[in-house]
């Protein structure tokens, strides 16, 4: 019999835990799983403004972290998909094209920085939504001399936690935020209080409700002509999906995300799984799920539990997605957790201060060992794949709950 090929285009967060967690759920002799990724190593991307500023982390390569899991782990850049004729083309460095075919993909590409078309982003700003981007930013800062600016575009939490950890690894340095609204305003009165308190305290200069419509060499201007000083820019205006679903037969929304349904499968191709902020995926109140790893990894637990629910004939998973809290680094010293609504609205409860800050470093620990520990350290039990599904996509019938 041919195995039933699986292949995971992409090893971040939720494409890494979705391909461990597959090996762990299916029978070796009856899956091939292959991870297709463009770096040799895992990047922790909620540390990124770490990095940046200077910080080194952890090296987590990935031939350590499959080693002996069935796992096939493909070093290319995915550069086509066919989901009509099922194959993914991919390149690697320095070779020729090649064509892999599938029975299942699970569509983990993620997201990059989003320059919403602002002019000069792309020639004077850096981003930290990617490892070398943070390199790139970490190089530029170690040889801005004392008494230079840093301006960081964007309020939400990559942007408060780039400024914050900046301007506590670099005090020589002027570090302003600019910000569209004001300052945390999706926050509990509590959490905004100690945002203020943290970015006063760290010397940050805050420009609230201004939006920022051009970056030049050394200034950005704002929406009213003001020109703000700035030696470096960082960009951090929110994510924009990997172009590449809109360019297949894909149903996607007006964001590029792939539509996909409550176990993270595509509404029009049926052997296509989408998640992490790959996915146009509902949450509580109906609400798309904003692109985060507090969203991704719940939607990688549920694509693999559903793709081998489906292979094996078990019970279809049916787990809401909803949050618990906002986790946001202030510098290595400080924290904001902020406790939210299932569908992601701030409640009066925050916890802030130094225990904020060890909570938050348990939650970036326990992120990066929930991707080598895929079943979160539950007995592993490979179930056999159905005769009848084998190389098939056809769904089995749903074992009532």
């Amino acid at each position: 019999m041919q195995q039933h090929r699986i292949i995971v285009l992409g090893a971040g967060y939720t494409g890494a835990i979705a391909a461990g967690r597959l090996a762990k759920r299916l029978h070796r002799d009856d899956v091939s799983i292959t991870l297709v990724n463009a770096e040799p190593d895992f990047v922790e991307r909620v540390r990124m403004h770490q990095l940046a500023a200077g910080q080194d982390l952890t090296p987590r390569p990935f031939a350590e972290m499959f080693a002996g899991t069935g796992v096939t782990l493909k070093l290319a850049k995915v550069t086509g998909i066919d989901v009509d004729g099922k194959t993914v083309t991919v390149t690697a460095d320095g070779a020729a094209p090649e064509e892999l075919a599938y029975d299942t993909l699970v569509y983990a590409l993620g997201s990059a920085w989003n320059t919403h078309g602002v002019p000069g982003t792309t020639e004077h700003a850096h981003q930290i939504a990617s490892r070398p981007g943070a390199l790139r930013l970490r190089e530029r800062l170690a040889e801005l001399p004392a008494g230079g600016t840093v301006t960081v575009v964007g309020g939400g939490l990559t942007g408060l936690e780039a400024a914050t950890e900046i301007a506590e690894a670099r005090p020589d340095l002027s570090v302003a935020l600019a910000a569209r609204g004001e300052l945390g305003d999706w926050l509990s009165p509590k959490g905004r209080r100690h945002l203020r308190k943290v970015c006063a305290g760290l010397g940050i200069t805050v420009h609230e409700n201004t939006a920022v419509t051009e970056v030049g060499p050394d200034t950005v201007t704002t929406a009213g002509g003001t020109a703000l000083p700035a030696d470096v820019t960082v960009w951090t205006t929110g994510f924009a999906v990997h172009p590449l679903a809109r360019a297949t037969a894909l149903e996607v929304g007006d964001t590029g995300q792939i539509v996909v349904d409550d176990t993270m499968r595509s509404v029009s191709h049926p052997d296509v799984y989408a998640i992490g902020d790959a996915a146009l995926a509902m949450g509580a109140g109906d609400k798309p799920l904003r692109m985060s790893c507090a969203s991704g990894t719940p939607t990688a637990w549920q694509a693999a539990d559903s793709i081998a629910a489906r292979l094996t004939g078990g019970k279809l998973p049916h787990a809401p997605l909803r949050y618990f809290n906002q986790c946001i680094s202030l510098g290595r010293k400080e924290g904001l957790i902020q406790y939210v609504t299932a569908d992601d609205r701030a409640v009066n409860a925050a916890l802030t201060g130094r225990l904020a800050a060890l909570y938050k470093e348990l939650i970036c620990k326990g992120a990066a060992w929930g991707v080598a520990n895929p079943t979160m350290g539950l007995p592993t039990r490979r179930r056999r794949v159905t005769d009848t599904v084998r190389t098939a996509t056809t769904e089995p019938a749903e074992v009532p709950a």
